[in-house]
């Protein structure tokens, strides 16, 4: 599939400044309109301006930073990549003095989803992309700010409907879904993560995790409201698996040494930015502002 992207990359590269738009994918917490008109967007194949960070999992752990923060081993299983130190006493300090297993190494943050299984064996990703992206509103986004925290998903959902943040497929087949499909032989499984666009201007994090943050008006992409005034780019996850069929769950709820299963639904995932400040406000310049696709150096695309 990245290797598809990239060639969609650099066909929408050809000829100079890419222009604004969204892809496939939208956020929860929309309005009913908000939802039908995202929904019609989920499959198009639209491309904006953007660039991108490959991030390979540097391992699982019972540790959530933000949600769980100074409590080891209190939080269900999930997989971790980029900051190569990222456990529960994360902060931003450890993570500027920490690696990354990401392409580009100035791209220091910590990047988290709830651990895969098939028939209860753990299941690491084969690729993990993170894409920047641009807005309605590209002029004028901002670059994350150092130590932004932002958590986006619903582990709690009991349906995909509840969801819509999150969505699987197979690869090279175009059918997105709130749950696991079941993938044919010569595929592989695939999610996408959409995480909200629009910033209080004030907190790098709040008591829910979530309410600093908000989506844009009119779903993904969109402008920001006045309680979230400051557009920043558009983070969408990747993640590849190189699993197909049957007996598919992710770790579900932890009640003390008992953790639950949970249905493809419940996909969720965290973002604790440590970026180089420096490159993360060139790349978004260069990429979002200038309106071009870039690759892992952050220069636009050449055919």
């Amino acid at each position: 599939m990245l290797a598809d992207r990239d060639a969609v990359d650099a066909q929408a590269a050809t000829g100079g400044p890419a222009a604004a738009g969204t892809h496939a994918g939208h956020a929860y917490a929309l309005s009913p309109e908000q939802e039908a008109a995202a929904l019609e967007l989920q499959l198009a194949p639209v491309r904006g301006s953007e660039f991108r960070a490959d991030c390979p999992s540097k391992g699982r752990a019972n540790d959530d930073p933000i949600v769980m923060s100074g409590r080891p081993g209190a939080s269900h299983t999930h997989e971790f990549f980029g900051n190569t130190t990222t456990n529960a006493y994360t902060d931003l300090a450890s993570l500027r003095a920490g690696g990354t297993t990401c392409n580009p190494v100035a791209d220091k943050s910590a990047y988290w989803v709830p651990t895969l299984y098939q028939n209860g064996v753990a299941q690491k990703p084969q690729s993990v992309r993170i894409y920047y992206q641009g807005l309605t509103d590209r002029a004028n986004v901002k670059p994350h700010p150092q130590g932004l925290r932002i958590v986006v998903g619903n582990p709690l959902a009991t349906s995909a409907g509840q969801n819509p943040a999150a969505r699987w497929n197979c690869v090279g087949i175009p059918a997105a879904s709130g749950d696991f499909p079941v993938c044919p032989a010569g595929s592989k499984l695939e999610t996408y993560l959409d995480f909200p666009t629009c910033w209080d201007g004030k907190n790098l994090d709040s008591p829910d995790h979530k309410s600093h943050m908000a989506f844009g008006l009119g779903g993904v992409g969109g402008t920001c409201p006045a309680s979230h005034p400051v557009p920043v780019p558009r983070l969408e996850f990747l993640i590849t698996y190189d699993v197909r069929g049957t007996g598919l769950s992710l770790a579900g709820i932890r009640n003390g040494a008992n953790v639950t299963t949970a249905p493809g639904y419940t996909f969720h995932g965290d973002f604790f930015n440590a970026w180089d400040e420096a490159e993360l406000a060139r790349r978004v310049k260069t990429c979002i502002v200038d309106g071009y696709i870039c690759g892992n150096d952050g220069q636009p695309i050449q055919q």
